[in-house]
């Protein structure tokens, strides 16, 4: 599982490049998650989470609408359509719902249609308002094309105008009728849901894992990864099922009223998504949402909640649609599904950054048609604000219906002898000390140049441009080498010669592909002090404080004797990092978790040997009005690039920082700057614009 960043609240103070920034950001994310979820049919987050994401986005949009992003989230629905299969447009767009999760969500959903149409909540042409509620089913959308009655065409809806053609595939669903009964126009495109029963689920997943073959996450995902297979035989043999409940494009009038489309769609001789019932209230929508919730481990199929919709077709066409979502139409998300078992085990995973996650081994247990047998303990604080133990008695749900976690633990139901779980101090993969930094949640394997679990991270970090800048050499290349063996640490990648004939022996390598990486790795034996100290990803030590580290220690014995006794709690060593500019307690505690550790320093000591390291250079003196002064730079340029402004600053003397504090004495403001401007006007601190910072260097 993967974590979105925060999202600051909508009640901040925004400034308008500040909005700008976030929009777009937030733009950014919804979007790689719509791929994930519709065109990979592999969500990384819950529902709740994506939710949470959609709402930031929509609440900062409000404030700022001029500032939108030009690929909008909200004027878009799905994803592109993937290759594989031939495009199909939609005669009318495919359109999503939007969410409702609580009782008052649903009232302000019946008052905005009231005050929209402009009628009184309690006058005569209120009490006509009617609704249909239906359940929400949990599958993928689909669009059927019939002309004289019979199925020609099956699209997805993909990105709500273009859809893929997956004709073939939908042919072998029992419950899509090849041709309509009754009374038909003489072209309708109906829409529904294509999905998978949960009973058939279960023993889709049990054939799968005697087959050794990787089981589906849940009912969901198994409906739109079979559906969307290139060879239609292999969807013949997933037992799929559609439900009908919409028209898209008709080539006559069908049905006046919601209800009535329903039973045309019955007499059609489709399945309909049932329990369905008629309300004429806010508190009948409600009722009926609590029912269904009551029934719902009880249906054979999965819903992830309700869908209200105006039942007057008439209505519905004047309420019509805003943004990507009807005005006439919401749908009421349930909570996640729980249920109980026992946690038989807590273990340690490590991540490639080094974060020490614990995960609860549970006895499997079955939650919303999917057996659950682990699930994610967050970090070292939550296991405690829970209290949770090793033999408990647990709730488990999935969140969003997609991510298993632990809500709770029954303390009534504990054993006498239980024990409060101790995290551990050392790595399980490397052995290395864990450190927990003051303000952060995660604890951190301290091993990073040695640990086995984040080597492919840590060596991407090293060859990458600001540091080693090994051409070639990129991260399936270290994938590939770390599977064979040849690279464990930062030195094997300048012993990757001894590799050579092996090399040329493999697929996809040549003479001079392998020539060309050698050569590459053996330019960079000779690195620069302040390169080498970046390369080492050394936690909170960027590229700037790397460079002021190189400038004041000057050589690598220096430098490296230095940090050992920062790490050995010399008080001579750090004062004299403390002093440093820009220095705080934070990152001299990371310094000293990093050397305190023996695997780093005897990777860093192996290394050495096989570098050249250069000195860095004194600052040359300089009577210009910049040398000495701190500079630090924000936004983009349009003239230079960052790092060359940078190398300019310091070629004149000048000393450059990562963040304004009151040691700043020049803020650099390019287009799009972000929060740096505010705090530099704060303390008083000279900000000059671009033109102003080339006139001062020249």
């Amino acid at each position: 599982m993967s974590k979105s960043k925060a999202h600051e609240p909508a009640t901040k103070n925004w400034l308008p490049l500040e909005a700008k920034a976030e929009l777009a950001r937030l733009a950014q994310e919804i979007r790689k998650h719509d791929a994930l979820y519709h065109g990979e049919d592999k969500p990384a987050i819950s529902d709740a989470e994506y939710d949470s994401l959609r709402g930031a986005y929509r609440d900062l949009r409000a404030q700022f609408p001029e500032l939108a992003p030009v690929d909008d989230p909200e004027k878009q629905v799905g994803y592109a359509p993937q290759a594989g299969f031939s495009k199909v447009g939609h005669q009318v767009p495919m359109l999503s719902l939007g969410n409702a999760f609580s009782p008052d969500d649903v009232t302000d959903f019946v008052a905005r249609i009231h005050r929209y149409l402009g009628w009184k909540t309690d006058g005569k042409e209120a009490a006509a308002l009617r609704f249909v509620a239906e359940p929400k089913i949990d599958g993928l959308s689909c669009s059927l094309r019939y002309e004289q009655g019979k199925l020609t065409v099956a699209a997805t809806r993909g990105d709500g105008v273009t859809g893929e053609n997956i004709t073939a595939n939908v042919r072998t669903i029992a419950t899509v009728p090849q041709q309509l009964h009754g009374n038909y126009p003489d072209m309708v495109e109906v829409r529904g849901e294509v999905y998978m029963a949960r009973a058939d689920f279960l023993a889709l997943n049990q054939a799968r894992q005697a087959a050794q073959e990787e089981p589906f996450a849940n009912p969901r995902n198994a409906a739109a990864g079979s559906l969307r297979q290139l060879d239609a035989t292999i969807t013949a043999q997933r037992k799929l099922r559609f439900f009908a409940y919409a028209l898209g494009a008709a080539s006559a009038p069908v049905a006046a009223t919601q209800t009535a489309l329903r039973q045309q769609l019955k007499s059609w001789g489709f399945t309909l998504n049932e329990p369905a019932a008629a309300c004429a209230t806010t508190a009948e929508l409600l009722a009926y949402f609590a029912r269904i919730g009551g029934e719902r481990s009880a249906l054979p199929f999965d819903i992830d909640g309700v869908v209200y919709k105006v039942d007057d077709c008439a209505l519905q066409e004047r309420l019509g649609f805003v943004s990507r979502a009807p005005r006439w139409a919401i749908a009421h998300k349930f909570a996640a599904e729980q249920a109980q078992t026992r946690l038989k085990a807590i273990t340690i995973q490590v991540g490639r950054t080094g974060v020490l996650t614990p995960v609860a081994e549970l006895e499997p247990v079955n939650v919303g048609g999917v057996m659950v047998s682990r699930a994610t303990l967050h970090n070292a604080d939550e296991i405690v604000r829970k209290d949770i133990r090793v033999g408990d008695s647990v709730t488990v749900q999935r969140a969003g219906d997609v991510i298993p976690q632990i809500v709770s633990s029954d303390a009534g139901k504990r054993a006498a002898d239980s024990a409060p779980f101790t995290f551990p101090t050392q790595c399980p993969v490397c052995h290395s000390h864990v450190v927990e930094q003051e303000d952060y949640a995660a604890r951190r394997c301290s091993g990073g140049l040695f640990c086995p679990a984040q080597q492919q991270e840590k060596l991407r970090h090293f060859v990458s441009r600001d540091a080693f800048n090994i051409e070639g050499l990129g991260e399936q290349r270290i994938e590939e080498f770390i599977q064979l063996g040849w690279l464990h640490s930062p030195a094997d990648i300048f012993r990757l010669g001894q590799h050579k004939d092996a090399l040329l022996q493999r697929e996809g390598w040549k003479e001079k592909s392998v020539s060309n990486l050698l050569a590459a790795i053996e330019a960079r034996r000779t690195i620069p002090l302040a390169k080498l100290i970046y390369a080492l990803g050394i936690p909170q030590v960027g590229e700037v404080t790397a460079k002021q580290l190189a400038m004041h220690y000057r050589n690598y014995p220096h430098w490296y004797d230095a940090m050992r006794r920062v790490a050995a709690n010399d008080e001579t060593a750090r004062t004299e990092l403390d002093d440093l500019p820009n220095i705080d307690q934070a990152l001299i505690a990371s310094v000293s978790d990093f050397f305190a550790e023996a695997h780093n320093r005897a990777v860093i000591e192996e290394l050495a040997q096989l570098l050249r390291i250069e000195e860095q250079a004194a600052p040359v003196a300089s009577d210009h009005p910049l040398a000495g002064k701190t500079i630090v730079f924000t936004g983009t340029l349009q003239s230079m690039g960052r790092n060359e402004a940078k190398a300019k600053a310091e070629s004149l003397g000048a000393k450059i920082g990562s963040g304004i504090s009151k040691n700043t004495d020049y803020l650099v403001m390019g287009e799009d700057a972000g929060s740096k401007a505010d705090k530099a006007k704060a303390l008083g601190i000279t900000i000059l614009s671009e033109a102003e910072w080339i006139k001062l260097t020249e």
